[in-house]
């Protein structure tokens, strides 16, 4: 093999994408050593996903001041790449569940950081920037978010205030005009894996906002506030998001973007894919591995593997999937370009125990794939080897 590329998603409670690029290429250059290796760990948004990018495809992590999820001064970041034309964000770095330890309120909560964080990135001149969600301990909305961008928020005394998740149902109207003029021209893509709308039994609060600290009384609360929102949103910036799927992400911040920042969401991996120009790294690849922790009927809903496979499909690229686990219902993932499926794990075991081996069973694994590869190579040498002999 000349040429092989590595995206896998992580393997969630055991392995970062970062950590299985890491066993796999070295796997890969043990048993064919003058093979180029590409590694491009996937970010899904959440907590790392800069670290992903910049890994992926190089850059300069940025360092800012900014407002914690409770308005104290924290330190957070985010990155820069394509030279400086795209920065890299995930809300995480100043809106996420690590930051608040034992303090989880999502009533009381903002995205003000964000906000300052996407200020701080447009001042630097770039053209694009990519906002991941995931793994935060707000619901607001995203309206922390915009007040940090001059976007304002009045009540019914005609008070400016800058609402939290508690508080949403006290926003009268929304004025755009004070919003910041250096964003415009500028792209903004929300990266954005689930497909939870607004508000309901499906929505922000009633799906997210416990595992945030919120009780059945919260619960309830949020969601008429995010409700409230979604209606001042329709009146006052004539945006219907309530029912889009993803618009309930990260505390309803995928709304947020939408409405206030004019952004698209997008899924991760597609947002991954486009950034390192995937479609022209794998044109003369003779292999890709990818998985994830487990594949399941969800892995056919867009994820990381669907992505990949259904451009590999394209460049007549074989794929190989490397998974923790698989489900019986499968099958359906060869017809979008998936070659062959492996999973790791080598015994029935419960999770707590089998995520202890997680390294050493991939490391088995991909041992295993390489052993045999190698093993066709030689006898394919062979068979031509012999053809070739004179008679």
């Amino acid at each position: 093999m000349k040429k092989v590329v590595l995206v896998p998603d992580s393997f969630k409670g055991t392995m970062s994408s970062s950590k299985v690029c890491e066993i796999m290429e070295k796997k890969v250059k043990e048993y064919f050593p003058c093979c180029e290796v590409i590694s491009i760990p996937v970010a899904d948004g959440g907590e790392g996903s800069v670290d992903c990018f910049l890994r992926a495809v190089g850059g300069e992590k940025i360092r800012v001041k900014v407002k914690n999820p409770y308005f104290e001064d924290m330190e957070a970041f985010y990155g820069l790449i394509d030279q400086g034309k795209t920065a890299v964000i995930e809300m995480a770095a100043c809106a996420g569940l690590p930051l608040v330890e034992n303090r989880k309120n999502p009533s009381k909560t903002t995205t003000y950081g964000v906000g300052q964080l996407i200020m701080d990135a447009a001042g630097r001149g770039v053209k694009k920037i990519i906002v991941g969600l995931g793994g935060s301990c707000t619901n607001d909305g995203g309206c922390g978010a915009a007040a940090a961008v001059g976007i304002k928020f009045i009540n019914r005394n005609g008070n400016e205030f800058i609402p939290t998740g508690g508080t949403l149902h006290e926003i009268d109207s929304i004025d755009m005009s004070g919003k910041a003029e250096i964003l415009k021209g500028i792209e903004i893509v929300t990266m954005c894996d689930i497909d939870n709308p607004m508000y309901g039994p499906n929505g922000a609060a009633y799906v997210f906002a416990p595992q945030k600290g919120a009780d059945r009384d919260m619960v309830m609360h949020l969601d008429r506030g995010i409700y409230h929102l979604s209606e001042v949103i329709k009146k006052d910036l004539n945006k219907d998001l309530a029912d889009i799927p993803g618009t309930g992400a990260a505390g309803a911040m995928g709304a947020g973007m939408m409405a206030f920042f004019d952004s698209t969401l997008q899924m991760g991996i597609e947002t991954v894919l486009d950034t390192v120009r995937f479609d022209s790294l794998i044109h003369d690849a003779d292999m890709i591995f990818t998985g994830e922790g487990k594949l399941d009927s969800q892995s056919l809903r867009g994820k990381v593997v669907m992505g990949v496979a259904k451009r590999a499909s394209v460049a007549n690229v074989p794929v190989i999937v490397v998974a923790g686990g698989a489900d019986l219902d499968i099958d359906e993932i060869y017809n979008f370009g998936v070659t062959s499926v492996f999973t790791i794990n080598r015994l029935p075991e419960d999770f707590e125990i089998s995520r202890s081996k997680s390294v050493e069973n991939l490391n088995f694994t991909m041992d295993n794939i390489l052993r045999l590869m190698v093993r066709l190579k030689l006898n394919a040498t062979e068979k031509m080897s012999k053809k070739l002999q004179p008679l």
